[in-house]
């Protein structure tokens, strides 16, 4: 059994020196004060005459530090490579993801790991973020000055479904980084708002908006009517895309737009569905006739006053906007 051994200085103070045998060979450690000795000797006996663990000779017990947290998990760099390496999805899509995660992410949870812990995203950091999203309230790294505007419900969701994914990643990983999914708890604010029922023109409501029109669109507008395509469909169209002669004229829809960053591309439809083939009336055949005149195979049917592809946001302020609000 360890015991304490008293020894007295020449300044007449006592220093005790706590002695046991370890393996066979004896040890001790000695201190200032008695009953700093006392819980020393109680712990060799309590670990079965072995130094407690952690304990440092001469020294004490050694402070363990706090890990450094690895930047890898940091969320601003898990969610980042998370996105790259989504398979699958197109690249306006992976676009979208990272705007999604600069802007409604990041303002929230940089600088926190993707690991569970103290340091990490927790339900309380995830329910602060939804309230805020929901309230139009800023993110705490955001600027000063930024202004929020309130979010619906929907909106929120699809957020929260990002978020989710990405914490998820954290579940399955190899090791894994998380035992659970913080999102699994989330109560999401409910979809109680009443959207506003489709309305189609009718013919002479049509013809009245067409009127309006700029001249330079008109040919457009009037293929957006009459086939039905989407904006990035037909504005993507090329006269190779056209069969219009023959019993049977015929559009097939095989490219569409694509939002990337800093800018567009050109790539396969939205969906399988969306690779289809429309018959043509015979206005539209002559209107696309008159709109292949004089271009080649892969040149786009309809083109800007410019020269280039037309763009929506320029299209909608420039010609439809200023139609819709013209005066009858």
């Amino acid at each position: 059994m360890a015991s304490i051994r008293a020894r007295q200085k020449r300044d007449g103070t006592y220093t005790y020196t706590v002695m046991w045998r370890e393996n066979g060979t004896q040890n001790g450690e000695t201190f200032e004060d008695e009953t700093s000795a006392k819980r020393f000797c109680d712990l060799v006996n309590g670990h079965g005459q072995q130094c407690p663990p952690g304990w440092v000779k001469g020294v004490g017990f050694a402070e363990e530090s706090e890990p450094e947290a690895d930047p890898q998990e940091l969320f601003e760099v898990y969610a980042s490579r998370y996105i790259d390496l989504l398979t699958g999805i197109q690249a306006g899509t992976r676009s979208n993801y990272r705007k999604l995660l600069d802007r409604h992410l990041e303002p929230w949870f940089r600088g926190l790991s993707v690991r569970q812990g103290p340091d990490g995203i927790g339900q309380d950091e995830i329910k602060q973020w939804v309230n805020d999203l929901e309230a139009g309230r800023p993110g705490p790294h955001h600027p000063p000055t930024v202004k929020r505007r309130p979010y619906k419900a929907k909106t929120i969701r699809n957020l929260h479904g990002l978020l989710y994914g990405i914490l998820q990643a954290t579940v399955t990983a190899e090791p894994p980084l998380r035992s659970t999914n913080p999102c699994v708890h989330t109560r999401l604010p409910e979809d109680n708002s009443i959207e506003d029922e489709q309305v189609f023109l009718e013919r002479e409501e049509y013809a009245i908006l067409r009127s309006c029109m700029n001249a330079d669109s008109i040919d457009l507008v009037d293929a957006l009517a009459g086939t039905g395509l989407r904006w990035s469909e037909l504005t993507a169209l090329q006269p190779r895309d056209l069969t219009l002669h023959g019993s049977r004229p015929t559009l097939r829809v095989q490219r569409a737009w694509k939002r990337i960053d800093g800018g567009k591309e050109m790539g396969p439809p939205k969906t399988k569905k969306s690779r289809r083939t429309l018959v043509l009336s015979p206005s539209l055949v002559a209107l696309f006739k008159r709109r292949c005149q004089g271009k080649a195979p892969r040149d786009h049917v309809f083109t800007a006053p410019e020269g280039g592809p037309w763009d929506s946001g320029g299209f909608y302020h420039a010609r439809w906007k200023l139609a819709l609000d013209a005066p009858l």
